[in-house]
């Protein structure tokens, strides 16, 4: 392990670029989230049940929009792709913030179904920029930034809704994500490298295959355990009246996660997607049997280090079966699989926590996600047998060709030597 290896990666302007962008854009977005939750139960008088299904519902819309976003920068570029996203952005969340729930509901769904695929253009933007040696360090920086943002947004979302109106603090951090999109149009970053920039765009028949699906699946049950080990944090904290200790937990969490991160990065050869999948799955159920605050820490602070290295893993993995030009749909399919996740792992746990017991949150969804590892692992490795065992048969058809020429000459020579 060489810390050369981010020296190197910080030198590339637009490797640099696409860091700052990602956290200028993705902090409010990660704030969005809390804000409005807090602005559904807190100035719309509604329940937490309401605030969930909205938030649903934006997921979903996210989530359908992932790919079609991401076709849209393959084949149009950044700038007529996301100039349509921009206006609905601020048009809708001029509004939203101020309406009812049901009005709400509806610009909020309209709003995320031309999302600017943010993440998609900061991944684009790191892919195009660094070469094939320095990937797994670039993306791992860009984990560890998107951990940073997710850190600061929530906590600075619940901070401004205690200081004012939940209405307005909507308004201003949409119009924040609005803002650092604008910035990103107007600076137009490449997110392809030059060797294929006048290629052209490659149909999702030619590179959707089963690899690409089962990588997608991986991340999706990655998700999946994250979301659900969320919701399970909560629900043992609150079983033992420790409700004060989740957010030091969390942070906890966060830091591990960080800290994994920022050693995958240094890795000379990745560990497979489906491999790291199963580590994390079996990191987290230990947290099932957890005591109290401090041991639930210590044991979530242990799964967090594989937390950030799974994702990145993913993604690594993804851009190696699918071509430069499709990498758009593709991120945007990954980004897709993350929200598929989320939107899983807490009702799934939720089931197991309501039914049995805290601790079986994180054994659920631990339990689905090394399922998912072994599957994927026994493929992958049925698949690579398969293509060594074809890569040997053209090899044992020449040589028996040239056996038979071999024996051919023999005889040749054998018949002219003795009549």
């Amino acid at each position: 392990m060489q810390l050369s290896a981010y020296r190197s990666s910080l030198r590339i302007p637009q490797l640099r670029l696409a860091l700052i962008l990602g956290v200028m854009i993705r902090t409010p977005v990660a704030a969005s989230f809390i804000i409005l939750t807090l602005h559904v139960v807190g100035d719309l008088g509604k329940t937490y049940g309401e605030a969930g299904v909205l938030s649903a519902v934006a997921t979903v819309c996210v989530a359908i929009a992932g790919p079609w976003r991401g076709r849209l920068l393959d084949r149009l570029g950044l700038r007529r792709a996301v100039t349509p996203s921009i206006i609905v952005l601020i048009a809708c969340w001029s509004v939203a913030p101020f309406v009812g729930y049901w009005p709400l509901m509806g610009l909020g769904a309209l709003a995320s179904l031309f999302v600017v695929p943010v993440f998609s253009i900061v991944r684009q933007m790191i892919l195009a920029a660094v070469p094939a040696e320095g990937r797994r360090t670039a993306l791992s920086l860009d984990s560890m930034a998107t951990e940073i943002s997710f850190m600061v947004g929530p906590a600075f979302g619940v901070w401004a809704c205690t200081k004012w109106d939940t209405s307005w603090v909507l308004f201003s951090v949409q119009m924040a994500v609005a803002f650092g999109c604008i910035v990103m149009w107007l600076l137009n970053p490449s997110l392809v490298s030059e060797k294929s920039a006048d290629s052209a765009p490659v149909a999702r028949r030619e590179w959707m295959g089963v690899a690409a699906v089962a990588i997608l699946a991986a991340t999706a049950a990655s998700t999946v355990v994250l979301a659900g080990s969320d919701v399970s944090v909560v629900a043992a904290m609150r079983t033992i009246g420790r409700e004060g200790a989740v957010g030091p937990i969390m942070m906890v969490w966060a830091a591990g996660s960080l800290i994994g991160g920022f050693l995958y990065g240094l890795l000379r050869r990745p560990i497979r997607s489906y491999w790291i999948l199963g580590m994390l799955a079996v990191a987290t159920m230990p947290a099932a049997f957890a005591p109290g605050p401090m041991s639930l820490g210590a044991l979530m602070f242990v799964a967090g280090l594989l937390c950030a290295p799974t994702l990145t893993a993913t993604t690594e993995a993804l851009t190696e079966v699918v071509p430069e030009r499709a990498r758009g749909e593709a991120m945007g399919w990954h980004g897709s699989a993350i929200n598929a996740g989320s939107a899983l792992g807490a009702p799934l746990a939720g089931f197991a926590i309501d039914h049995i017991s805290p601790g079986a949150g994180f054994l659920a969804v631990a339990a689905l996600g090394l399922a998912v590892a072994a599957l994927g692992s026994t493929a992958q490795s049925v698949r690579r047998r398969r293509a060594r065992v074809a890569r040997a048969r053209p090899d044992a058809s020449a040589a028996c060709r040239d056996g038979d020429a071999v024996g051919r000459d023999l005889a040749g020579r054998t018949a002219g030597r003795y009549p």
